[in-house]
C-alpha cells in the first residue's frame, strides 16, 4: 500500500440521512486530509439493499457539501480508484472470495438460518456466547466435498465463510486508543464474507474496496472496534498491509448521559433538521469539530481554515464527547450575530413564510418590512427559526397582560406616561423610530419621569410585553394604529 500521500474515507451507507455522529467523522477525516494535504474520497456503502432508501446517497452528499466539506474522489468526482459504490464493484469482490476459496482460507458453508439459530439457542440456553460451530469438523477434504454437493442437490444456497486461525491474536495500535488486541477464539467463529445472494458482507466488503483505494489511515466511530479484529482477518489471509486505524469516541447526551442514540427523541440529531431550523453551517462545521477534539488554546471559536491548519490526531479525546444542545445554541449565535444580515433576513423570512406569518412572494414593502422586523432580533437568536416565535407580537394580537405587567402599571406616573404618549403619537406624522425616541425624551423632559418608570410602562402598553428589542423601532414596526389601540386597550386595564 502506498505510504506516502495520506488517503482517507468517509463511507456511509444510503440507509438514512446525515446524522450528527456519521458528519463528525467525515469531518475528522476531512480535516486530517486537508491537514496533511492528503486526499479525501466518499465511498458509498450500498450492499444492504433492504436498508437503503431512496434520495438516501445524495441526502448525504448534499449536506456534507452544505456543511463546507468538498472531497477529491467520489460517486460524483469518479478517479482513478473508482466504481465508489460499492454495489457497482461485484466484479472486484467475487473473484477475491474465489481466491480464498481455492486456497483453502475460506469455504462455502449449508448451515441453514434454521440451524444457525438452533444452534445459537442452545449456546445460550448452556450460558456459552455464541458461535458458529465448524460443519466440517473432522472430514476429509473428500468427505468436505461429498456434503457440499449433497447440500446443493437439496438446493441450498451457501455463504462463503473466512477460516479463522486457532490461538491466534489480532492486534492494532489505534491513533486514538492506543493498542488493542483480540483473540481469535473469541470472534464468534469463522465469519460470513459472501451472503447468499453473492453479495459480500461489509466487513470483507471494506478491507477490498480500502486496500484497493489505497487508503492509509480509517478514522471511525468507536462502535467499529469489534469489526476491526475481523477486518484484520481479511488483510492478513491475502497478505496486504492494514491502514492505520483511529476510533473516535462515543457522543453522549449531556442531558441524559447516555449514549446518542438515534432512538433518543429529546435532541435533534440529523443535520437536515438543525437546516430547517436555520443553523448556519459555519456554526455546526464548529460545533462538530469540537466532539471529541480539542484545539490548542482557550478559544471555542475557529473557522474552516483555522480548523484545517491545527488538527491533529493526537488531539482526539479518549473520553466521550458530549453533545450539549444549550451549547450549540451558544455557537450558532455567535455566528449569527457576526453574519452579514441579508443572509440572516433570507433565512428568517423563509422561516416567518414557512410559518403563515408572512404570505408568500410578498411585495416590496413588506420585504422591507420584515428586513426591519429581523434586524431587531439577529442579535438575539440561537438558529433563525426562532424569528417567529420572538416576534410573535408583531403578528398576534396580544392577550390580556398577566399580574407582572398590571403590577408594573400599578403606580401614580404609569398613567400620566401612557395618556402624554398616546395624544403625542396621534399628532405624529412621520411615524418612525427617531421620531418616536424624540417624542419619549420629550415626556421626560416635561414630567421630569424617566427610566423605568418612562420607558416600562410604554413597552407594556405598545407591546403589550415586558420585554423586548429596542422600543422605538418595535413601536415604529407595529404601526400607529396598533399602536394607538394597544395605547387606548391598556389605560382601560388600569383605571
Amino acid at each position: 500500500m502506498a505510504k506516502n500521500k495520506i488517503r482517507v474515507r468517509y463511507a456511509p451507507s444510503p440507509t438514512g440521512h446525515l446524522h450528527i455522529g456519521n458528519a463528525r467523522t467525515a469531518l475528522f477525516n476531512y480535516l486530517f486530509a486537508r491537514h496533511n494535504k492528503g486526499t479525501f474520497v466518499i465511498r458509498i456503502e450500498d450492499t444492504d439493499t433492504k436498508r437503503n432508501i431512496a434520495d438516501g446517497e445524495n441526502s448525504q452528499l448534499d449536506n456534507l457539501k452544505w456543511l463546507g466539506m468538498d472531497w477529491d474522489e467520489g460517486p460524483d468526482k469518479p478517479g482513478d480508484f473508482g466504481p465508489y459504490r460499492q454495489s457497482e464493484r461485484r466484479e472486484i469482490y467475487t473473484p477475491l472470495i474465489e481466491e480464498l476459496v481455492a486456497k483453502g482460507l475460506a469455504y462455502e458453508s449449508y448451515k441453514t438460518e434454521d440451524e444457525l439459530t438452533e444452534e445459537r439457542e442452545a449456546q445460550k440456553a448452556a450460558g456459552e456466547a455464541p458461535r458458529y460451530i465448524y460443519e466440517y469438523e473432522g472430514m476429509s477434504d473428500d468427505e468436505i466435498k461429498a456434503s457440499q454437493e449433497a447440500a446443493k442437490a437439496k438446493g441450498l444456497q451457501p455463504v462463503v465463510r473466512l477460516r479463522l486461525p486457532k490461538d491466534h491474536v489480532y492486534k492494532f495500535d489505534d491513533i486514538v486508543k492506543g493498542e488493542i488486541s483480540f483473540e481469535s477464539d473469541r470472534l464468534g467463529g469463522d465469519f460470513v464474507i459472501m451472503k447468499r445472494d453473492g453479495m459480500p458482507t461489509y466487513n470483507f466488503a471494506v478491507v477490498v474496496d480500502d486496500h484497493l483505494m489505497e487508503i492509509t489511515h480509517v478514522l471511525r466511530g468507536d462502535d467499529h472496534i469489534a469489526n476491526t479484529p475481523k477486518q484484520l482477518a481479511v488483510y492478513e489471509a491475502f497478505g496486504w498491509e492494514p491502514p492505520v486505524f483511529g476510533h473516535m469516541t462515543l457522543i453522549i447526551n449531556t442531558e441524559t448521559g447516555k449514549k446518542l442514540s438515534k432512538r433518543d427523541e429529546s435532541v435533534l440529531q440529523f443535520i437536515e433538521q438543525y437546516r430547517e431550523l436555520g443553523y448556519l453551517p459555519e456554526a455546526m462545521f464548529n460545533f462538530i469539530a469540537l466532539l471529541g477534539w480539542s484545539p490548542v488554546g482557550e478559544s471555542e471559536l475557529f473557522n474552516r481554515q483555522e480548523f484545517i491548519k491545527q488538527f491533529d490526531p493526537k488531539r482526539l479525546s479518549k473520553s466521550p464527547a458530549s453533545f450539549d444542545q444549550k451549547k450549540l445554541e451558544w455557537v450558532n449565535n455567535q455566528y449569527v450575530k457576526q453574519s452579514d444580515p441579508n443572509k440572516i433576513m433570507d433565512l428568517s423570512l423563509e422561516s416567518l413564510i414557512k410559518a403563515g406569518k408572512i404570505a408568500e412572494n410578498p411585495d416590496s414593502k413588506t420585504i422591507e418590512w420584515a428586513r426591519h422586523l429581523i434586524a431587531l432580533y439577529q442579535d438575539q437568536m440561537s438558529y433563525t427559526a426562532q424569528i417567529v416565535e420572538m416576534s410573535d407580537v408583531f403578528f398576534e394580537e396580544p392577550e390580556q397582560l398577566d399580574a407582572e405587567a398590571l403590577e408594573e402599571l400599578n403606580n401614580e406616573t404609569a398613567p400620566v406616561v401612557l395618556k402624554e404618549f398616546s395624544e403625542r403619537l396621534k399628532d405624529l406624522t412621520l411615524f418612525t423610530a427617531p421620531r418616536i425616541m424624540q417624542i419619549i425624551k420629550g415626556i421626560q423632559k416635561d414630567t421630569k419621569i424617566k427610566g423605568r418608570q418612562l420607558y416600562m410602562p410604554i413597552r407594556i402598553a405598545t407591546t403589550r410585553e415586558m420585554h423586548g428589542p429596542s422600543l422605538p423601532d418595535s413601536i415604529e414596526l407595529l404601526g400607529k394604529d396598533r399602536v394607538l389601540a394597544h395605547l387606548e386597550k391598556t389605560l382601560a386595564e388600569i383605571k
